[in-house]
């Protein structure tokens, strides 16, 4: 994969804006817009702070404080001793409403599979109460790794009450997720999550393959098919690879 040249930068930064709008600005808006366009994909690599010091005239300082802003919006990732690359597009889940996430990574263009760590059955006493009242002494677990291309996006730890879903240890994961099959047998019909920042432990992480120190985003939920509680799932993301998105307005 070719790298983005500190020239094709320099011209597009000629032409970026008026003057008036702050140099960091512009730069950071060359980059964004050719990032978000599809101009450039993740993983190509950006001259460094000194080149793109010498093509475009700036001071390091201007360079340094896009970068980093762009950095934190998610939009490159820099590497030490490495260097600065356009950053993995981050998978989105809808806040408000429940979709598959199969379908938002094709939506993004990408690749989706699932590596099915286990399905079993297994004693409801590690659901919770309500589950544990819906389903009786033992509950349906699948342990499910979703990718996004070749990155690990999703781990999902989901129980089922095995009176709304009785063949839910018979199906292929790897060809259908929990979410398109479970709606087949009992619509859903109302949800609840919560959602909230945690650390992973080893086995989670060894799974989503990330660092120690890596914060990952929960989401709780619980779904149900009229008055029958149908599963309860964690779903674990790394945040440098999720983000959450909705909308709300007045009705």
């Amino acid at each position: 994969m070719a790298p983005i040249t500190a020239v094709e930068l320099a011209v597009r930064f000629q032409e970026a804006g008026p003057a008036s709008v702050p140099a960091y600005e512009r730069v950071k808006n060359v980059i964004a817009v050719g990032v978000r366009s599809g101009r450039w994909t993740h993983g190509q690599q950006l001259p460094s702070e000194h080149q793109l010091v010498g093509a475009l005239g700036l001071s390091r300082m201007t360079i340094n404080r896009a970068l980093r802003e762009l950095t934190h919006e998610g939009l490159i990732v820099r590497r030490a001793g490495v260097g600065t690359f356009v950053a993995v597009p981050k998978a989105a889940s809808a806040l408000q409403g429940v979709r598959n996430i199969a379908d938002d990574v094709r939506l993004h263009g990408h690749c989706h599979r699932t590596e099915v760590v286990h399905v079993r059955e297994e004693p409801s006493e590690a659901a919770d109460s309500d589950l544990r009242a819906a389903a009786g002494p033992t509950v349906f677990r699948s342990l499910i790794v979703h990718y996004e291309d070749d990155l690990p996006i999703q781990l999902e730890d989901r129980l089922v009450n095995p009176a709304a879903a009785p063949r839910y240890l018979e199906r292929d994961f790897t060809r259908e997720t929990p979410h398109v099959y479970l709606n087949e047998v009992a619509p859903l019909t109302r949800g609840e999550h919560i959602v909230e920042a945690v650390l992973a432990d080893a086995a989670e992480r060894r799974l989503l393959r990330i660092g120690r120190h890596e914060p990952c985003l929960l989401i709780r939920r619980r779904t149900w098919s009229h008055d029958v509680l149908v599963s309860t799932a964690r779903l674990l993301h790394p945040g440098s690879r999720h983000r959450l998105e909705g909308g709300f307005g007045a009705g």
